[in-house]
C-alpha cells in the first residue's frame, strides 16, 4: 500500500515540476508553429498555380494597347485600366460563340456515353460470368497503352468510308472509344469493391441484374463516375488533336476556333485572352461543383 502511493506521490511530483509543464507547452507552441507553416507555404503554392490564371483573367479585361505596353500586373497600380470590352467583342464574335456550342455538343454526348457504357461494362466484368471474362478485361487494359497518335490514320480512313469524317457524331465517337478502356477499367475495379453480400441479400429479395446495377451498384459506385465523368469532361473539352483532324472546318470547338484566331505575331491578345479564360471557366465550374464526390471517389479508391 505504502508503495502504491509512493509511485503516486512520484509521479504527482514529476507532472507537478515546472521543467515538466514548460516542455509541454514548448512541444504544444512547436506544433502550432509547424502547423501554421504548412498552411503558409500551401498557401504559396496556390497562388504560385493560380498565378498564370489571374494574369489571363487580367488581361482579358485590359485593352489591346495596354496589354502591349505593360504587364497584366499593372492593373494593381492602375486599376481603371480594368474594362469589359474584350468580353463584348467575344460574344459578338460569331465564330468563337459557335465554337462554344460546338464543344458543348461534342463533350457532353462523349461524356455520357462513357459513364454509361463504362458502368455497364464495369459491372458485367466485376460481377457477371461469362466466357472468357478475364481475357476480355484484360484485353480492354490492354488497350490503355494505346496512343491516340496511332489511330488517327485508320479512323480518318474509316469514317472517310462510312461518311462521318468532319462532322460532330465521329469527333464523339472517337473520344468515346478512346475513354472507354479507362473508364471500364476504373469502374470494374470500383465495383468489385462492394461486398458480396449486398448483392446476395438484394437478388434474394428478387432484385433483377437491371434492378441491382440502378439500385445497388450505382448508388454505391457514385463517387467512381463523378470522378470519371470529371476526367472525361476535361479531356474532351480541352482536346485539340482529334478536334483539329475530325471536326467540322465550319463549326470547331473552342480549342480550334482560338488558334484559328491566331494572327500573325499573335497580335490579338485582345480575343484570345478572353477566349481562352471563358474556354477554360467552364472546366472549373465542373469540377467545383462535382468536387466533393471527386473527393468521396480519389478517397473511397485509396481505401479500399
Amino acid at each position: 500500500m505504502s508503495s502504491a502511493s509512493g509511485v503516486t506521490s512520484a509521479s504527482s511530483t514529476t507532472a507537478d515540476r515546472p521543467g515538466s509543464r514548460n516542455t509541454g507547452l514548448a512541444a504544444r507552441l512547436a506544433g502550432r508553429a509547424a502547423g501554421g507553416a504548412l498552411r503558409v507555404f500551401l498557401v504559396l503554392v496556390a497562388l504560385f498555380w493560380l498565378m498564370p490564371t489571374v494574369g489571363l483573367l487580367l488581361s482579358s479585361l485590359r485593352s489591346p494597347s495596354d496589354i502591349s505596353s505593360s504587364g497584366w500586373w499593372r492593373v494593381f497600380a492602375a486599376p481603371a485600366e480594368l474594362t469589359t470590352e474584350n468580353y463584348r467583342e467575344l460574344l459578338s464574335n460569331d465564330a468563337i460563340t459557335g465554337s462554344l456550342v460546338s464543344t458543348v455538343l461534342i463533350t457532353v454526348p462523349a461524356t455520357l456515353l462513357v459513364i454509361v457504357i463504362g458502368a455497364f461494362a464495369g459491372y458485367a466484368f466485376a460481377w457477371l460470368d461469362f466466357p472468357g471474362r478475364d481475357w476480355w478485361f484484360l484485353l480492354v487494359v490492354a488497350l490503355l497503352v494505346v496512343p491516340v497518335q496511332v489511330a488517327l490514320v485508320p479512323v480518318s480512313k474509316l469514317f472517310g468510308a462510312v461518311g462521318i469524317f468532319e462532322t460532330t457524331l465521329g469527333v464523339v465517337l472517337f473520344h468515346t472509344a478512346f475513354g472507354l478502356p479507362f473508364a471500364i477499367f476504373l469502374l470494374r475495379n470500383f465495383f468489385a469493391e462492394i461486398p458480396r453480400e449486398l448483392l446476395e441479400a438484394a437478388r434474394l429479395d428478387g432484385a433483377g441484374e437491371l434492378r441491382l446495377f440502378t439500385r445497388v451498384v450505382l448508388p454505391l459506385g457514385g463517387p467512381a463516375v463523378a470522378s470519371l465523368g470529371i476526367f472525361q469532361f476535361l479531356w474532351v473539352w480541352n482536346d485539340m488533336l482529334v478536334a483539329l483532324i475530325f471536326a467540322d472546318a465550319q463549326s470547331p470547338p473552342i480549342t480550334v476556333a482560338l488558334q484559328q484566331q491566331v494572327r500573325q505575331f499573335g497580335n490579338n491578345v485582345d480575343v484570345l485572352a478572353p477566349g481562352a479564360f471563358v474556354s477554360m471557366v467552364i472546366p472549373l465550374l465542373v469540377f467545383f461543383a462535382f468536387q466533393r464526390q471527386f473527393v468521396n471517389g480519389v478517397m473511397a479508391g485509396a481505401v479500399k
